[in-house]
């Protein structure tokens, strides 16, 4: 069970996940949840780096969509700035949205990666579905009060175990 919470691969950052990774593995679509992951949840600006690596996944050939438990008009706006599909009130960790996620791309399970930096709405709903999930440090900024008061507290404790398990390969810029 407590397998369903730990990620393939953990990153320090998206642009650390690195393309032939994922050529790799068969992967032909990336999900990405939004807030804390490509997108500060405070901000509507996108880091230039950020917008710059998924521009390179989608020359590579990777069909890109947003995933997200945020409102209807936030997603819609960014996935807009960046041409994407999105599914926007997604209720992570339920397997569903994710299935529509991966309608919207043309993709299977075996075929998706889920990049996200929340255990257990992102991975824990990626792992459910089936997905090949990638955690990465959630951005400096606001964090939602449930996250923050609730969940934060009880990743740490997931990761502090992280690092004993084997299978998940961790990433680290410095």
């Amino acid at each position: 069970m407590l397998k369903l919470l730990y990620p393939k691969i953990y990153v320090s950052s998206i642009t650390d996940i690195q393309i032939e990774w994922l050529k790799e593995l068969g992967i032909k679509g990336v999900l990405f949840d939004l807030d804390n992951t490509i997108i500060r949840r405070d901000s509507y600006q996108f880091p230039p780096e950020v917008s710059g690596y998924i521009c390179e996944l989608r020359r590579h050939g990777f069909k890109v969509g947003i995933i997200s438990n945020n409102r209807r008009k936030r997603v819609v706006a960014i996935a807009g700035l960046l041409e994407v599909p999105s599914v926007h009130r997604a209720v992570k960790p339920w397997v569903k949205p994710f299935r529509r996620a991966m309608r919207m791309l043309g993709t299977s399970p075996e075929e998706t990666a889920l990049v996200g930096d929340q255990i257990f709405t992102d991975i824990l709903g990626g792992n459910l579905a089936g997905l090949h999930t990638i955690l990465v440090v959630p951005m400096e900024g606001k964090d939602f009060w449930g996250s923050r008061l609730i969940c934060r507290p009880l990743e740490k404790l997931v990761l502090a175990r992280l690092s004993k398990y084997k299978e998940v390969v961790y990433v680290d810029r410095d």
